[in-house]
């Protein structure tokens, strides 16, 4: 099918095509038969709106088949050890190299994961304690594993590895001494029949339960809260104290035996040894950590902090910035620290290690990551953090003829953190290897040697190869939807502007990176957060903010990480910080981010949006469904009286084979189906539910256009661009972005009142450029309807549509923290906390250069502000070049403000740029 369109590099890309990868009969998913030749020793980009396929190409085909050739040579004992992908519907995949996949990953809610164990450093070091540290005297030699926190040989007996450790009081307990213990004075107990049982069982024992707990006596209070005795006694349920003394006098008989349990032991026990997630997070939030007394924080044993490199324990450094860390190791490489060691083995042992260190820091200093410390815990970093830690252990593992499979590696990254990626893949490439890429970044699609787009559509109108070989030649393809954002084609939307209705403010900001900063955040605007990956924007918004107004609304701080162990989640370094103003005019938040929308196959699009309970009203209301009495019930697949009994609502049986992929086949009683035989017998205009649960979203709203409250629902999930999902699909099936998509779709769902605030993480990851515009759609309306809009983002035409722009940085780490403000009419307003003084005043279109910026048309003395580097930000109505690489090799004259007065002293000319720079935003220009 597409032998007519397979090219040579060297007509595009003027490269050696080095052979190709020959994939015949595709049928993956959506996939519709294709055949396609992509050449090897190559960056090969695929590209197509979301849904179109990529991915069923490039993960669920030829992912998949590499991993199934490489397994087969493996033991089959070895086997089991591996997650091993289904096997790919295709008919031949010929010229196929073993493969490596980077699919996108968020990181490890634990503590226990660190930049250290991501990257292997930490292991590095942990061997060079060990072999070559400095021990104190007659203190025997520790192993490796000594100085890992998680392991049992190294982590501190106290804390156990944590560095922390968990106790309850009285005050975390009993939050209001003002009420009774009938009034649940004791919060940590449990509530219903539990709850009341223990309340009983006081009564027996003799405490006024009616008499508010501050008035208790101590010595009472205390009992009940930290006793470890369990007494049995009697109890008479609903007697009050006179009651039950005087049924005791008489000896009646009691309602049962109870036995007593103190309410520190209730909460340790149960936090321990429930198998309940929302039981442990329910007690969690009696319990207080403090810092370990015997380790201090840092979460080894005594004996392995007693061994010191360099003057330092290996907690401390664990602690150095990563940059630090490399010009300390230096010396080392060269055999020049002037370290003089009883046994010359050392001074070798120490060399190597510090040689391999060293190349290993080589790769993350050049991913521009050296702000980061080996201790930073993975739930601390973003997105693109992690996506760049992942991919620096693939470029120093110098592996050579190796396809490496990455799933939109630019996903969280800042534009000009998008040079350092290209740089990473370049190395790759070098090394020998081929690199099959799914990617929306314009800059990444431009950087490809060869282009595969997938489309024209979404599900069941997409899955056709449209176009496959260099990028010039994508140009001439009329259906591409790429073809027309890569080469300039697509109108700048439109947008009406907007001014804002009010401010919510925050005063002293200190979390995680951010150092007591201010920010304003409009009402009634769509505002965009913006910053280089690490600079504090995700624990501005996402973490800080969320958390104040949710605490303000009354709502939890409900965590989707179910199963987590809340003991060995990253501590909340949080030292201060407030909302100041604004919060008399919000009445309502609502967070749209990238987690799971359900962890298990039984979730899907109908039932999390909520429309299906109305699907299951309308077939239990046809004539024959009541005249079998079923009820709304009988039509859910969760529910035994009307699903499947064989699969149990599954609707697929699946057969464990060991060392072979496991086997799914659609039930044989239902086929797949879900529901009984009974159930499916009811009909809604000839379709049963089944066969809607079968229908995508753009089939359902034709079937149900009568019925206005589904219809309604089906439209805001169609303009949201997901009409192409069945209804049935199970959410474990949905990306990141769809699942966004899905939530945001739910929100829209619901009557849009003034007063509501919208909180959105980066809801472009995944989306097409033609997505990211239905998005910006359903964003203005979100505002127009009187609400507030917050979006963290990276990508440019969310900000160029946007009424008010916040952009964190300068850099990252330690370089972040700091907030300029930009708003739609173009007049910046910003305070740097630290210096207590403006950081610039002007133009938003200027974000700063290594030039004196003018205020008014007089010089600002002493003040820079160089966040961006010659970096002007998309004005709005103005189309955005992306291309980093036409930046640096066609510079542009200087648009600072400077530039613009008379009495500037800008020259016009752009400063020299520095080794590996790039602009962090784009120049803007007019289209």
């Amino acid at each position: 099918m597409m032998d007519d369109k397979v090219y040579k590099l060297e007509q595009g890309a003027g490269k050696s095509a080095g052979g190709f990868v020959r994939v015949r009969g595709a049928r993956e998913h959506n996939l519709k038969n294709v055949d396609v030749d992509i050449p090897r020793d190559a960056l090969v980009v695929f590209t197509g709106v979301s849904g179109s396929g990529k991915s069923s190409l490039a993960f669920g085909t030829l992912y998949a088949e590499a991993q199934r050739r490489y397994l087969e040579s493996v033991s089959p004992y070895a086997r089991r050890l591996f997650h091993q992908m289904a096997v790919p519907e295709v008919e031949e995949v010929e010229g196929l190299p073993p493969a490596v996949a980077l699919q996108q990953q968020r990181g490890s809610p634990t503590t226990r994961s660190s930049v250290g164990s991501v990257t292997t450093l930490s292991n590095l070091f942990r061997m060079l304690y060990s072999r070559a540290g400095d021990y104190p005297k007659s203190q025997p030699l520790l192993y490796a594993e000594s100085f890992s926190p998680n392991s049992a040989e190294g982590a501190c007996p106290k804390c156990h590895g944590l560095g922390r450790v968990y106790d309850v009081t009285e005050r975390s307990m009993v939050p209001d001494d003002t009420l009774t213990i009938r009034e649940r004075a004791v919060a940590a107990w449990p509530t219903a029949w539990h709850g009341q049982n223990l309340r009983d069982i006081l009564t027996t024992l003799g405490y006024d339960i009616d008499t508010p707990w501050r008035e208790l006596p101590k010595k009472g209070r205390n009992w009940i809260l930290f006793t470890d005795e369990q007494p049995t006694v009697p109890v008479y349920a609903g007697y009050d104290l006179e009651e039950v003394q005087r049924a005791l006098r008489r000896k009646e008989e009691p309602s049962y035996q109870g036995t007593f349990t103190g309410a520190r032991r209730y909460v340790m026990e149960t936090f321990a040894n429930t198998t309940s997630a929302m039981m442990k997070k329910r007690v969690s939030q009696y319990m207080l950590s403090t810092e370990c007394s015997v380790c201090h924080g840092k979460r080894l044993k005594p004996e392995a902090l007693s061994v010191k490199f360099a003057g330092m324990d290996i907690a401390d450094m664990a602690r150095v910035p990563l940059k630090q860390l490399a010009a300390l190791m230096r010396p080392y490489c060269e055999g020049k620290s002037g370290r003089q060691d009883a046994h010359p083995e050392k001074t070798i042992i120490v060399q190597r290690i510090a040689q391999d260190f060293s190349a290993r820091l080589g790769v993350l200093l050049d991913l521009g990551l050296g702000y980061l410390t080996m201790e930073q815990s993975t739930p601390t970093l973003s997105p693109g953090e992690l996506q760049r830690l992942r991919l620096a252990t693939q470029v120093r593992s110098n592996l050579f003829g190796v396809v490496y499979v990455l799933d939109e590696p630019s996903a969280g990254l800042h534009p000009s953190d998008t040079e350092a990626l290209l740089r990473a893949l370049d190395r790759l490439k070098a090394a020998g290897n081929s690199l099959f890429v799914v990617e929306h970044e314009l800059d990444v699609v431009r950087h490809a040697d060869w282009i595969v787009d997938v489309g024209p559509d979404a599900g069941r109108r997409g899955g056709e190869i449209l176009y496959s070989g260099p990028t010039d030649g994508l140009k001439s393809v009329a259906g591409s939807r790429t073809a027309k954002y890569l080469f300039g084609q697509a109108a700048p939307p439109q947008h009406k502007q907007r001014s804002p209705q009010g401010w919510l403010k925050l005063s002293g900001v200190a979390r995680n990176n951010l150092r007591g900063i201010d920010v304003a955040f409009p009402l009634g605007v769509l505002t965009t957060v913006t910053g280089v990956s690490g600079s504090g924007k995700s624990s501005l918004v996402s973490q800080f903010l969320v958390e104040a107004l949710r605490g303000n609304f009354g709502q939890s701080h409900a965590s989707d990480e179910d199963g987590e162990d809340v003991l060995e989640r990253a501590p909340v370094e949080t030292s201060s910080g407030k909302i100041t103003a604004g919060l008399d005019r919000l009445k309502r938040l609502a967070v749209v981010d990238q987690k799971p929308i359900g962890r298990t196959p039984r979730s899907n699009l109908a039932t999390y949006t909520g429309l299906f309970d109305d699907v299951r009203k309308l077939f239990a209301q046809t004539k024959e469904a009541r005249r079998r009495r079923f009820d709304a019930g009988r039509f859910s697949f969760n529910l035994p009286k009307g699903r499947c009994p064989n699969c149990q609502g599954e609707g697929f049986v699946c057969v464990e084979l060991l060392f072979l992929p496991s086997v799914y086949a659609p039930c044989p009683e239902c086929h797949g189906a879900r529901y009984n035989r009974e159930t499916l017998q009811i009909k809604l205009n000839g379709k049963s539910i089944a066969d809607v649960l079968g229908m995508t979203v753009d089939e359902a709203h034709a079937f149900f256009v009568n019925d206005a409250n589904i219809a309604r629902s089906l439209d805001v999930i169609r303009q949201v661009g997901l009409g192409y999902i069945r209804l049935g699909q199970p959410a474990t099936e949905l990306s990141g972005g769809e699942a966004q998509r899905v939530k945001l779709a739910t929100e829209l769902q619901r009557a849009q009142r003034a007063g509501s605030i919208y909180v959105l993480d980066e809801p472009t990851t995944g989306l097409h450029l033609s997505d990211v515009e239905k998005l910006i759609v359903q964003l203005d309306g979100l505002v127009e309807a009187g609400s507030t809009v917050i979006v963290v983002e990276h990508d440019m035409s969310v900000v160029a549509a946007s009424d008010w722009v916040i952009d964190i940085g300068p850099g990252a780490g330690a370089r972040a923290g700091r907030s300029l403000q930009w708003d739609r009419r173009r007049r910046s307003r910003g305070t740097n906390r630290a210096a207590r003084r403006p950081i610039s005043r002007g133009r938003w279109t200027n974000i700063g250069c290594d030039h004196e910026q003018q205020v008014g048309g007089r010089r600002n003395p002493g003040r820079r502000a160089p966040l961006h580097r010659h970096a002007n930000i998309v004005a709005p109505g103005r189309r955005a070049d992306l291309s980093l690489a036409r930046m640096t090799t066609r510079p542009a004259a200087c648009a600072c403000a400077a530039s613009r007065s008379r009495r500037g002293r800008c020259s016009g000319a752009p400063p020299p740029a520095r080794a590996g720079s790039a602009p962090s935003i784009a120049r803007a220009r007019r289209p």
